[in-house]
């Protein structure tokens, strides 16, 4: 019964492929579990009954074998050959990775380069601390930001002029999907757990 017990404890274990190492993730809080649970809802919805697939976080993301093996907190496919029962092997066309503290160095730093040498064509870095998410978009091989969008506390808004918070942006678009609007607000439903 112990041995049982033992496997089920090991199964639950969460790890990557990072540059041929094998690093250990923590189990993510439970604003990161919901951030990427309202991502893969708005791009879901977009999405059904068309040819790509919003893939949400548990499932591997194949990139160089042995090397590279990673568990994005969302994902985009349109190349169906790319989806296996093991999971996605190649490139999907959006990566979005919400920041922990085991892992965000690696998001901003090596995955976010392996994403660029592989082809992702948008990578989101969303942070739960700043309420914000970097849109970076692949131009001639490299990610650009293409901007940094924030939801700001109301704190924050009691302090700024009227037209201050009329120029505030607080949705905007998947370079994949110009017709679908992302609402900040949206995004970040939810999770104010004080």
């Amino acid at each position: 019964m112990e041995s049982n017990l033992a496997y089920k404890l090991d199964e639950t274990i969460r790890e990557e492929i990072i540059g041929g190492r094998v690093v250990a993730m923590s189990s993510p809080a439970l604003k990161h579990i919901f951030i990427g649970a309202n991502i893969h809802r708005i791009f879901d919805r977009y999405l059904y009954g068309k040819k790509c697939k919003a893939i949400p976080d548990g499932a591997a993301l194949f990139l160089e074998e042995g090397k590279e093996e990673y568990q994005p907190d969302m994902m985009v496919v349109c190349d169906r050959d790319k989806l296996k029962p093991d999971g996605v092997h190649g490139a999907p066309d959006l990566v979005v990775e919400v920041l922990s503290p085991s892992t965000g160095r690696y998001d901003k730093g090596h995955k976010k380069d392996v994403y660029e040498k592989h082809g992702v064509r948008e990578y989101w870095i969303v942070s739960p601390g700043d309420l914000s998410i970097e849109q970076h978009v692949l131009e001639d091989g490299r990610f650009v930001l293409r901007d940094i969008y924030a939801l700001y506390p109301p704190y924050l808004l009691k302090r700024m002029t009227d037209d201050e918070k009329a120029a505030l942006v607080t949705e905007f678009h998947c370079t994949l999907f110009e017709d679908l609007t992302v609402r900040l607000e949206d995004v970040f439903m939810d999770i104010d757990f004080s």
